[in-house]
């Protein structure tokens, strides 16, 4: 598929003669037809996303979006992994700008956070609006939520190397950190997620006997 990185409402090619390549109308079909399907997916939900309103709102032709796409659910499918891959790189990227541990954890949740309250459209689609899109879609999603899961174990290991079940601990952080991200796009506080950073963080202190347990339990 062609790559599609930037998400935006680009216009319509002028039609007959023009200058552009084959490749860069390809990928400007595909960028308008990939962006209406956020769109329609965000703003009305899954059970709306059909064929006529995505390229009502791409504004392209049936050919077009035949030409590119089997079905809607394969062009939710591209869009999908299209911004999977956009949040992932976004955190990676974040995540390895720093050292520490507790540092990697903060950089990387805010970047996820900061991520989804910049492209509401496209957290309520993907975060919301995919529970309803298949066991596929549903496989692809578990996929993303492993990515993270192996983040945070790694970082449990460094930060607790005497916890027992580090990827048990990893898999029920990150779970319990999707649910409460989706209940406030759900609610529509998807603007807000950035400021749960310090309150999600909280859940990160994994309690220490010698530190937090009562008198002698370290022993």
């Amino acid at each position: 598929m062609t790559d599609t990185t930037a998400l935006g409402r680009a216009g319509k090619l002028p039609s007959g003669r023009h200058q552009y390549t084959r490749d860069y109308v390809v990928g400007h079909q595909i960028s308008r037809i990939l962006t209406a399907v956020i769109e329609v997916a965000g703003t009305e939900g899954f059970g709306q996303l059909t064929v006529e309103a995505i390229i009502g709102r791409a504004e392209v032709s049936r050919s077009t979006f035949y030409e590119h796409f089997r079905n809607k659910d394969d062009a939710f499918m591209q869009a999908h992994d299209m911004m999977a891959n956009r949040v992932i790189d976004q955190v990676v990227l974040a995540y390895e700008r720093e050292t520490d541990a507790l540092e990697r954890l903060r950089a990387g949740l805010s970047a996820f956070l900061a991520f989804l309250a910049n492209e509401p459209l496209a957290a309520r689609a993907f975060i919301v609006e995919s529970m309803a899109a298949g066991p596929e879609v549903a496989d692809r999603h578990d996929e993303g939520k492993r990515a993270f899961i192996q983040m945070v174990e790694d970082n449990l290991r460094e930060l607790f190397p005497r916890y027992p079940d580090p990827g048990l601990t990893a898999e029920t952080l990150v779970g319990g950190i999707h649910d409460v991200v989706h209940t406030r796009i759900r609610r529509g506080e998807t603007a807000d997620l950035p400021g749960l950073l310090d309150g999600l963080l909280n859940v990160f202190a994994i309690p220490d006997a010698e530190e937090w347990g009562p008198p002698g339990a370290a022993g």
